[in-house]
């Protein structure tokens, strides 16, 4: 989700912030000669079947937020799937992840879904995919070799995961009441209705909850997030051979977990730097040359980048987001 205006201005200063390190890590002590021979020396047609994996992904992440509305009202998948690749491409182009908040408008526009609820599917879906990343991290954890910082960055995301997690059961548990409480230091706001306000669309929020509150739903959904990552992780796998890495699975499977573990900070748009520097990191474990692995990171970076900002054009024509009916985005 977006973040609040007020906030804003500390995103972009700490976004920018983040940036600059991750562009510093990626770059610092390499030969950026090294890294331009590399990607000379690159088969990019693997980037083909690559793609396609990769589409196959982004296909199972749209399947995934689909599934986490409730099956009563669920928008179609047309939908869902249009609203969640104008998500990705504003978020490629803009900072402070304002693509989610693009995607809860486009599919409001389209399919005529509350936002409030579509919030709460989004909130669901970080929390899938932050258990989902934990748990295929301790699964690759028998073929990855020693790694200093691992201990580390397992523990800060597990403490995240339970901290998301106790909050998401508070509110299912407790709905109304723990909103009320939450929400309490509002009320010394003195704009009319404005507390009551934000109460009922937190309220509303909570409904899209759904999958958390059914354990079959969670089931689900935790199988087409882990599904996704997986599939992800093959199609970065398959791209290590342009640049003949010949690495195992895992490396795919670390190098996924520790970009997307790092997106969890603010950064610019399209997180350049913080993808390059977790890419390198991730291949450093596995004893790759700085020069080698910056260069497949920049391409793999052009991978996630590319096919969503010519979606973006595409979708995004004339009216794109003009109001619909449900009948009419079906």
């Amino acid at each position: 989700m977006s973040a609040p205006r007020s906030a804003r201005p500390l995103l972009l200063v700490a976004g920018l912030a983040v940036t600059l390190a991750g562009v510093y890590l990626a770059v610092s002590g390499v030969a950026l000669d090294d890294t331009a021979d590399a990607l000379a020396g690159s088969d990019l047609r693997w980037l083909i079947p690559s793609g396609a994996v990769f589409a196959a992904g982004v296909a199972l992440r749209a399947v995934r937020w689909w599934s986490l509305f409730d099956v009563r009202k669920r928008p179609p998948l047309r939908a869902v799937t249009r609203a969640l690749l104008i998500g990705y491409f504003f978020n490629n182009i803009l900072p402070a992840r304002a693509g989610e908040a693009a995607r809860v408008i486009s599919l409001h526009a389209r399919a005529r879904t509350s936002r409030a609820e579509t919030i709460g599917t989004v909130v669901a879906e970080r929390v899938f995919d932050l258990l989902a990343l934990l748990l295929i991290l301790f699964a690759a954890y028998p073929w990855l070799p020693e790694i200093t910082w691992l201990r580390a960055a397992a523990i800060l995301a597990i403490a995240a995961v339970a901290g998301v997690i106790a909050l998401v059961f508070v509110l299912v548990r407790y709905e109304e009441r723990a909103i009320h409480w939450l929400l309490s230091p509002l009320r010394r706001i003195r704009r009319d209705g404005f507390a009551q306000r934000v109460e009922f669309a937190a309220i509303n929020a909570t409904r899209g909850l759904v999958a958390i509150r059914d354990p079959r739903a969670a089931l689900v959904a935790m199988a087409l997030t882990v599904a996704s990552w997986v599939v992800l992780s093959l199609s970065y796998w398959i791209l290590m051979s342009a640049f003949s890495l010949n690495l195992p699975f895992a490396a795919a499977l670390l190098v996924t977990v520790t970009i997307n573990v790092g997106l969890i900070l603010p950064s610019s748009p399209a997180a350049i730097g913080i993808f390059e520097a977790a890419t390198v990191l991730a291949l450093k474990a596995f004893d790759v040359e700085q020069a080698q692995a910056l260069s497949y990171a920049l391409v793999l970076h052009l991978l996630n980048l590319v096919p969503f900002l010519v979606a973006g054009a595409v979708l995004l024509g004339p009216g794109a987001l003009r109001r619909r009916t449900p009948e009419q985005g079906r």
